[in-house]
């Protein structure tokens, strides 16, 4: 087989274990049972790039009728963390520090958590986010670092659950 035709074929196996990856980190949010109290839902469709839809609804909003700062944090990390995760494989990603920028007040609807990693892959990953109302307008962002654990992802009954539902 010409060396050309390896390459591909190695390529392709290569995008196929990231996409299993994906869909294992998809599998892991929607088992956190944190986020049964934010009706959300993650889509990881390249490395380093995830996605989070989320509704806002009165129940989240301060006493000034808009959307609690701790939607903002929650969704932002998040989306920081799992673009972060992407990148690692084998463990678990810890928050260790975490930004934010308010920009606008959330007063409900749907919006979109964006997260990008921004760098590092060994020991500490650095991944930022923005959040984006219906009306296409940036209302929040924010910047994380992150740090492999000890915890395996292959231990989390959640990773392995979104592995069985690709494969």
């Amino acid at each position: 087989m010409p060396p050309e035709a390896d390459r591909n074929e190695q390529e392709r196996e290569e995008a196929s274990s990231a996409s299993l990856h994906w869909r294992a980190l998809e599998g892991l949010y929607a088992s956190a049972p944190v986020n049964q109290l934010f009706r959300s839902e993650l889509h990881i469709e390249r490395e380093g790039v995830s996605r989070i839809v989320f509704d806002v609804t009165p129940e989240s909003f301060h006493a000034a009728g808009a959307a609690h700062g701790t939607i903002y944090f929650k969704m932002l990390d998040d989306a920081a963390f799992y673009a972060a995760n992407t990148l690692v494989t084998d463990r678990f990603l810890l928050t260790t520090s975490f930004n934010l920028f308010f920009s606008r007040p959330i007063n409900g609807g749907r919006v979109t958590a964006e997260g990008r990693w921004v760098s590092g892959r060994r020991r500490v990953l650095v991944a930022e986010a923005r959040l984006i109302d219906e009306s296409g307008e940036e209302v929040g962002r924010g910047t994380g670092t992150f740090q492999r654990s000890r915890i395996p992802l292959s231990s989390l009954d959640g990773y392995n659950a979104g592995l069985r539902a690709a494969l």
